[in-house]
């Protein structure tokens, strides 16, 4: 049942939403924008309450003007009186995640309100200090049973650092009460995957390897490292991109039907995929994978710096782009290639998955004129969300067939006249409702690191570099080349 808007309020718990990091760019740019949309659709309860945590010396008036910068910056127009009931709920403290001082001061905060029946602790801070601030969090009295704790990716950088953080957060959380977030999952339109998958009679019985040629799955961006060099540097595309957002989407596209749509019950099949990827050879990473880096070029009519430039020296073997051929080697998927793609810098900001179907069995019409290819389901992710069905159809006139492409298209921004929600809007809410659903199960995330581990170790051990490619452009020419062996090529989102 789905309460209307005005009801959702009462319907959720009173709850203290503490943010670590709370001046940070995720929390100004993200997830304080996200909880004024939900307060100005009447999705706060009236007595929610959000504590920025920071190392700055500042009151809550301080604060409460930097959130309002923020808001002014990263929303736009604003309704006032949705930013003046959202800043009276706003307080900030003052805390150091490596030191043992003043979290009495977060006890007593949170613990002068018997009446708050959960508690989320959302920590946008590095991966290195979630053991250590999940620690203290204990130690001070404020985990129960009602406690929630927000993981932001990466979750380690290889296997073993990712058992290790687990292993610290889990001494102190259950694992119910751990939310590993990718926001990738909260996109509306990623979530309509699953509905056009299962409440769609016509196209399961095609989603298999008896009819599905080949998937792609591609997140581009235009810009490159920005300020976030010293992080990216240290991580690099396969890490930052492939090992979560990628391999979530593949799960989407490859996982078996689920019993229904419920709190384990998806996890549980995108995990089985995750167990199904191929676990790549030495020999198999040099061929079935691509790496490079971005150079001086063009974006949108400007010249733009190299990565090396951006990242302030020269010498780096850090990729900025990665293509890799995976394999999921089950009944449904076995012999269909999955083409995994990422990169900066590139000729566009684009998030699609396309699933390329098999040519028909019989060319039927043989004398036709005009050009046509395979059918293909786009699913747009961003910047517009939609999906597009791409088909072959007779073009009108006499004197002949003659075939061309066309397409059915669904724009969310033109289809419903509501506004679709930003990722973190639905995920924020989800964990006030104790709904992991669409977040990461620590399962789910130890089987990606084990998948995407024989790569980097394969990468640190070979003398080869990434290979370079100009800023706005599509990648190194070897990313193509990748699909030309096997007689495909990418589709691009204009074709």
């Amino acid at each position: 049942m789905t309460l209307p808007t005005s009801e959702l309020a009462t319907a959720l718990p009173a709850c203290d939403v503490v943010v670590f990091g709370g001046t940070g760019d995720l929390a100004l740019r993200k997830l304080l924008p996200a909880l004024y949309h939900r307060d100005l659709e009447g999705q706060l309860p009236d007595d929610t309450r959000v504590v920025g945590i920071s190392r700055s010396e500042m009151g809550d008036d301080a604060y409460r003007a930097v959130v309002r910068d923020g808001l002014a910056e990263h929303v736009g127009d604003l309704d006032q009186p949705t930013v003046e009931r959202l800043l009276a709920r706003v307080h900030h403290l003052k805390l150091d995640a490596r030191s043992d001082d003043g979290w009495h001061l977060l006890h007593g905060l949170l613990k002068d309100r018997p009446e708050v029946s959960s508690r989320v602790f959302y920590l946008a801070v590095a991966p290195a200090l979630f053991g250590p601030i999940c620690e203290r969090l204990e130690q001070a009295g404020v985990v129960d049973e009602s406690a929630r704790v927000v993981l932001e990716k990466p979750i380690g950088t290889d296997l073993e650092s990712a058992r290790r953080i687990n292993d610290a957060v889990g001494r102190v959380f259950e694992e119910s009460q751990i939310f590993r977030i990718d926001h990738y999952l909260g996109k509306e339109s990623v979530q309509n995957l699953l509905v056009t998958r299962f409440a769609n009679t016509f196209l399961e019985p095609l989603w298999n390897s008896r009819w599905v040629d080949h998937v792609q799955i591609t997140v581009a961006e235009s810009l490159g490292v920005g300020d976030r060099g010293g992080y990216y540097d240290s991580s690099g595309a396969l890490r930052d991109m492939v090992q979560n957002h990628l391999l979530q989407l593949l799960c989407l596209v490859a996982m078996e039907p689920p019993t229904y749509v419920g709190r384990e019950t998806v996890r549980d099949e995108k995990l089985k995929v995750l167990q199904a990827l191929k676990i790549m050879s030495p020999e198999e990473v040099d061929r079935d994978t691509v790496r490079g880096r971005y150079t001086q070029g063009v974006v949108d009519g400007a010249v733009v710096p190299s990565y090396d430039d951006d990242l302030g020296h020269p010498g780096s073997r850090t990729e900025t782009f990665v293509a890799i051929r995976a394999e999921v080697q089950n009944w449904r998927w076995a012999g269909v290639p999955f083409y995994l793609r990422t990169g900066k810098r590139m000729d566009q900001k684009i998030s699609e998955i396309v699933v390329v179907f098999k040519e028909p069995p019989h060319a039927m019409f043989p004398h036709s004129e005009g050009v046509t290819g395979p059918n293909r389901l786009h699913i747009q992710v961003q910047p517009e969300e939609g999906m597009r069905l791409s088909m072959t159809a007779k073009e009108p006139g006499p004197g002949g067939i003659r075939l061309r492409p066309v397409s059915l298209d669904l724009s969310y921004a033109t289809t419903f006249s509501e506004r679709s929600p930003e990722a973190y809007e639905r995920l924020l809410m989800d964990v006030m409702k104790g709904n992991p659903t669409l977040f990461m199960r620590r399962d789910e995330v130890e089987a990606a690191w084990t998948w995407v581990e024989p790569i980097l170790q394969r990468w640190a051990s070979s003398p080869d570099r990434p290979q370079r490619y100009p800023a706005g452009t599509s990648g190194p020419t070897a990313a193509a080349t990748l699909l030309e062996r096997d007689g495909r090529t990418w589709q691009e989102s204009d074709q």
